[in-house]
C-alpha cells in the first residue's frame, strides 16, 4: 500500500460572487464544475468544486463564494498562487484568448518553465505553466478548449512565506517533500510519489505584508492520501511534531484533517476515497445541487437562499 503524500489534492479559495465564479471558471478557463454544494457550516453559501471530467485529485479547486465579502489581500502566510499545467505550446492560445476578454496578462519563466500569469475576477493569481516533465492526465474539453489547450490540472502552488525554513520542515519531515531546486528567494519542494500536481514552491520574503483572507484570497489547500488508514497515519505525525490537528472529518467526497503550518497557511489532508461519483453519476457531476445529510430537510429554504445562478 502507498502510505506516501501523493501531491496536492485540492485548493480552496474565496469568491465574492457565486455566478461571476461559475461563469469565468467553467467559461474562460473551461474547467468541469465537478459538484454544486453547500458550505459546511454555513449552508447558505455555495461550495463548488471544479476540476477534470471525473474531479480527479490534484485538478479541483474549489471555492467558497461568499456574496458581498469584499477584497481580500494576498501577503504573507498564504498561498498566494495557483499554477495549472498547460499542453505546450499552448501558451500564445491562452494569452491571446484572455487578453481577448480584456484581462491583463504577463509573461515569465519559473526554473525553466515558461508561463503566463493573470487573475481571476476576485483576484486570485493563477498561473497556466508548460511543464517540463510529461503531463498525461485527461483533460476536460468544450467547445472552445480542446485537448491541445485545455487545462490539465494544478502543477503547483506557491506559498508566500515570512521565512521559508519552519514550512519546509514540515513540508520535508512530515510530509514526504525534498527540496528540488531553489533561485533566490524562491525554492521549490517536490514529492516523488506522483508525476503531476506535486510541487510547492515557497517564496521567502519577510517585507511582505500578512495577507487577509477574503475574495481573491486562499482558504487551504489540501495534500492527497489513498485512504483513511494512510489518513491516520498522518495524523499521528502531525501531532508527534507537536502541532495541533482536527479529528477526522467527512466532507462527504473524502475525509479530512486539517492543521495551521508554522508558516500560517492552512494545510488539509484529503483521501481519494469515496469520490465525486458517490451521489451522482459521472455524466450528471455538477449538475444537481447536492447537500450534506445533515442539511437535507431544509432544502428548501436553502434552495431559496442561495444566489441565483442564471
Amino acid at each position: 500500500m502507498d502510505n506516501r503524500i501523493l501531491g496536492l489534492h485540492h485548493i480552496t479559495a474565496i469568491a465574492d460572487n457565486a455566478k461571476r465564479n461559475l461563469d469565468f471558471y467553467t467559461q474562460v478557463l473551461g474547467v468541469r464544475l465537478v459538484k454544486k454544494t453547500v458550505n459546511f457550516d454555513d449552508p447558505g453559501t455555495y461550495h463548488f468544486y471544479f476540476g477534470n471530467e471525473n474531479g480527479t485529485p490534484g485538478t479541483i479547486l474549489t471555492f467558497f463564494p461568499w456574496e458581498g465579502i469584499g477584497q481580500g489581500t494576498n501577503g504573507s502566510g498564504m498561498a498566494t498562487h495557483i499554477g495549472y499545467s498547460v499542453p505546450k505550446g499552448s501558451l500564445e492560445f491562452w494569452k491571446n484568448r484572455l487578453q481577448g476578454l480584456n484581462i491583463k496578462v504577463e509573461e515569465s519563466e519559473i526554473f525553466g518553465e515558461k508561463l503566463i500569469s493573470f487573475k481571476d475576477p476576485d483576484g486570485l493569481q493563477l498561473q497556466l505553466i508548460e511543464p517540463s516533465a510529461e503531463d498525461s492526465r485527461k483533460v476536460w474539453t468544450t467547445d472552445e478548449l480542446k485537448d491541445e489547450n485545455a487545462l490539465k490540472g494544478f502543477h503547483n502552488v506557491t506559498l508566500t512565506l515570512k521565512k521559508a525554513e519552519p514550512t519546509m520542515k514540515v513540508l520535508t519531515d512530515i510530509l514526504g517533500y525534498d527540496l528540488q531546486k531553489q533561485e533566490g528567494e524562491r525554492y521549490r519542494l517536490a514529492t516523488n510519489a506522483i508525476d503531476t500536481a506535486n510541487l510547492v514552491d515557497i517564496i521567502e520574503n519577510d517585507k511582505t505584508l500578512a495577507g487577509r483572507n477574503a475574495a481573491g484570497t486562499n482558504h487551504h489547500i489540501a495534500f492527497r492520501v489513498k485512504d483513511d488508514q494512510v489518513l491516520m497515519e498522518y495524523r499521528e505525525k502531525v501531532l508527534s511534531a507537536g502541532l495541533s490537528i482536527t479529528p477526522k472529518i467527512n466532507r462527504d467526497y473524502f475525509y479530512s484533517l486539517y492543521f495551521r503550518e508554522p508558516g500560517g497557511v492552512l494545510f488539509e489532508i484529503a483521501t481519494d476515497n469515496p469520490g465525486f461519483t458517490v451521489d451522482e453519476p459521472l455524466n450528471e457531476l455538477g449538475t444537481h445541487l447536492k447537500l450534506p445529510a445533515q442539511y437535507e430537510g431544509m432544502r428548501d429554504k436553502i434552495e431559496g437562499v442561495l444566489p441565483k445562478l442564471s
